[in-house]
């Protein structure tokens, strides 16, 4: 047993805080939702064994359970605490107003993401106040490597880190490629390509910096392009690259 400031530590686990971790874990990567039985299976313990776990879960509203079906589903209890802590509630709340005066300057959508455990997770969105618009809702996630905004987040971090992640979430022989590219993206200070599940669509995304030039989050646009769209596309990024650098320096406390 090992002591830490005074107070013994035991060197042993709590087993029921473990099944609420790994039933958390697993549901937390289940678009689908799944049954008792098949999250018993997936954790490795019978299902009298999490039965009670998974009512708890529910009860405290981690979890919710579709009926008839009896599927489970993460709810947005994990994602609505992380908002909670204060450096997430400044970020959002510094980054608000320049998303607001982006949106209606463009006549388009735009959201603030920022990297978790090998994903993208959009924290706040701004709908359009065009008619027309594309919107992503708050808690949605995506690949790191596979979006513009994920390979934004990737671009200004050392390389040690981009390899790590690379050697988690894309085959080794992508890995020089990627890296060239993520070269080009801090080059530029944006990425912008067609998305590659929205046809119509194109992602601009824009770095929001911190002091040392640390990645905070990426301001996104999902450019739409009509007849309708107020803004050419190249009038869209450079307002974008000056929202994402207002936000910046609201950050550093320039602004």
């Amino acid at each position: 047993m090992a002591v830490e400031g005074g107070i013994e530590s035991p060197n042993y686990g709590v087993p029921a805080l473990d099944k609420a971790l790994d039933i958390l874990e697993l549901l937390a990567g289940s678009k689908e939702g799944m049954t008792l039985g098949e999250i018993a299976a997936a954790v490795d313990r019978s299902v009298n064994q999490i039965y009670r776990t998974l009512v708890t879960l529910e009860r405290r509203g981690y979890l919710f359970r579709a009926r008839p079906s009896g599927l489970y589903f993460l709810s947005l209890m994990l994602f609505e605490i992380a908002h909670r802590q204060e450096p997430m509630r400044g970020l959002i709340d510094m980054a608000l107003p320049a998303m607001r005066s982006l949106s209606e300057a463009i006549g388009q959508s735009c959201n603030l993401s920022i990297h978790d455990a090998g994903r993208v997770v959009v924290i706040a969105q701004i709908d359009s106040p065009s008619p027309f618009g594309f919107r992503v809702r708050a808690g949605a996630t995506f690949p790191l490597f596979e979006s513009a905004t994920g390979r934004m987040l990737m671009a200004f971090e050392t390389e040690e880190i981009v390899r790590a992640w690379l050697d988690l979430s894309v085959a080794e022989s992508e890995h020089e490629p990627m890296l060239g590219r993520l070269v080009g993206i801090r080059e530029h200070g944006f990425e912008e390509e067609p998305d590659s599940l929205q046809p119509g669509i194109t992602d601009l995304a824009c770095p929001i910096l911190s002091r040392d030039g640390r990645v905070v989050a990426a301001l996104t646009v999902p450019y739409v392009a009509t007849s309708y769209s107020r803004r050419p596309i190249i009038e869209v990024r450079e307002a974008a690259v000056s929202a994402a650098a207002a936000i910046s320096a609201a950050i550093r406390g320039d602004a």
